[in-house]
């Protein structure tokens, strides 16, 4: 699998289908989706960001490197307490990916190891790409393994990944990740839900590749999840500025706050979320700063939550992506999250 991430820092364990597959518009693929078409049987169109937007990236690029970096080190020394030398990160694709190859300069630039790093394809509702498995278990022992992803959101690809590791007994089934604000990951940098500069933008920060593929007459029994990649993008490509200025971070003195304490769950919050909005599908709430970024950049959302409409420095690349997709913001009372998107069905329109 070609990608824009230098060959020493990952192994991409994905199909090339760059060419096979006619990228659809949002609005195009919401309606397929909610028709019952699987999102990963469609790839989504990707456009440049505006002039405007990519300020805010380069903006919340600059704000936030140190705590990347912090949450980054944290992480990589809770994975290296339990795992220890024999760690193998393997990162689900593509939020993982550039978490994975951070974590792998990190333990190389503090502790001298060099540790591999591979990434595969998680897809809810289809499961885990079981070649990719099969290829890293004839190469590595099951309990070295540590499965690294960017943030969590309501816990679902956690859950996805529990269910799949029922058949691989041995190797650990939890998820390490930057921010876990849903307190469901395993290990984590923080509980904080904090902006992670990489889930402002789709491929140009994620070595230009699409998301994960997968339908049955071009992924055959024998190929791992698809991706494309993105040539038309290369001259717009940041994925190693934003490895750099994280990278360039590690050992500052951040500290992160102390986390939310109350009385409600996670996902007793989501729960009071979707009943005050009328939402009977838990999909369709995506709760976190990742999340509802993505959500903006990848879907129809019709409103957007947040904690304040006068955040700049947490939500300033939200309110900048509302504006350009005319979507409303509402200010709700988050105990544990920041932001979250709510997209309503289109049969509602």
């Amino acid at each position: 699998m070609r990608s824009s991430y230098q060959k020493e820092d990952v192994i991409l364990l994905l199909k090339d289908i760059s060419g096979m597959i006619e990228p659809m518009e949002n609005r195009d693929r919401e309606r397929m989706i909610q028709s019952g078409v699987h999102y990963s049987e469609m790839l989504p169109k990707e456009h440049l960001p505006s002039k405007a937007y990519k300020q805010t990236f380069l903006k919340a690029l600059e704000r936030y490197a140190a705590p990347t970096a912090k949450a980054i080190e944290l992480l990589s020394d809770s994975i290296l307490a339990e795992k220890r030398h024999g760690t193998v990160l393997v990162s689900l694709a593509r939020a993982g990916t550039p978490v994975g190859v951070l974590l792998k300069r990190y333990i190389r630039k503090r502790y001298g190891i060099e540790i591999p790093h591979y990434t595969i394809s998680i897809i809810r509702g289809r499961g885990i790409d079981r070649n990719a498995m099969d290829y890293i278990l004839r190469r590595h022992s099951q309990e070295t393994i540590q499965f690294v992803d960017g943030w969590t959101g309501k816990g679902a690809i956690r859950q996805q990944l529990k269910e799949a590791m029922t058949d691989y007994p041995g190797v650990d089934d939890t998820i390490a990740v930057l921010s876990d604000p849903a307190y469901v990951s395993g290990k984590c940098g923080t509980h904080r839900d904090f902006l992670i500069p990489s889930s402002c933008l789709n491929a140009t920060v994620s070595g230009l590749i699409s998301r994960t593929f997968f339908r049955k007459d071009i992924i055959g029994e024998a190929d791992f999840h698809g991706a494309a990649y993105y040539q038309e993008f290369e001259q717009e490509d940041l994925t190693e500025v934003f490895l750099t200025a994280v990278e360039n971070c590690f050992g500052c003195d951040y500290h992160f706050d102390d986390c939310p304490v109350s009385n409600q769950k996670p996902q007793e919050e989501i729960q009071a979320i979707a009943k005050a909005y009328d939402i009977s599908d838990i999909n369709l709430i995506k709760p976190g700063l990742g999340e509802a970024t993505r959500v903006l950049l990848r879907r129809i959302p019709w409103k957007i939550l947040v904690h304040s409409l006068y955040d700049e420095e947490y939500l300033g690349h939200i309110y900048q992506l509302a504006h350009e997709k005319q979507i409303e913001l509402e200010v709700y009372p988050f105990r544990y999250y920041k932001a979250c998107g709510l997209i309503r069905r289109l049969a509602d329109t």
